[in-house]
């Protein structure tokens, strides 16, 4: 294996510290709204779940890289503040369907614009258009969606 060199290095601590200042920014505007992260973030998943019907409890956990037991637990406390309800699959009576409620649904979409707006004004101050944004958005979509169930790439 090469030897990274200093530029390289310098490219990854500002790469990271780039990616922890967006999470802090984004907890803080979470926690605005009486929100954790992991409940922003499966309000997220929810609301951005490309499916036909709403998502179930496995696919959520599968979403958001935790076990399928915490990602119960998670919607039991999101469910619990009035931002997503339970429904029964029309096709198998064995999955449950998970939906935000009008609330849920306005909460999201009050972060996510700011989230928007926050992610286009940092890629205009380092001169990523929007169309490089979403391109982006596509890339990373097909290569998650390629590589979930074999995150190392190792086939």
């Amino acid at each position: 294996m090469a030897k990274l060199t200093e530029s390289q290095y310098r490219i990854l601590v500002v790469f990271r510290r780039a990616l922890r200042e967006y999470l802090h920014w984004s907890a803080t505007e979470a926690a605005k709204l009486g929100l954790s992260p992991q409940q922003q973030q499966l309000l997220l998943a929810i609301r951005g779940h490309s499916g036909p019907v709403s998502p179930s409890i496995s696919e959520l956990a599968e979403c958001l890289l935790i076990r399928q037991h915490s990602a119960g637990e998670l919607v039991n406390r999101v469910a619990a503040a009035g931002l997503v309800h339970r429904e029964p699959d029309r096709t198998d009576q064995r999955v449950t369907r998970i939906a935000l409620t009008d609330r849920g649904r306005e909460l999201i979409e009050s972060l996510s614009e700011a989230h928007l707006t926050e992610l286009n004004r940092v890629a205009a101050q380092i001169h990523i258009s929007e169309d490089v944004l979403e391109q982006l958005s596509v890339d990373f979509s097909e290569y998650f969606s390629d590589n979930m169930h074999d995150p190392q790439g190792s086939g």
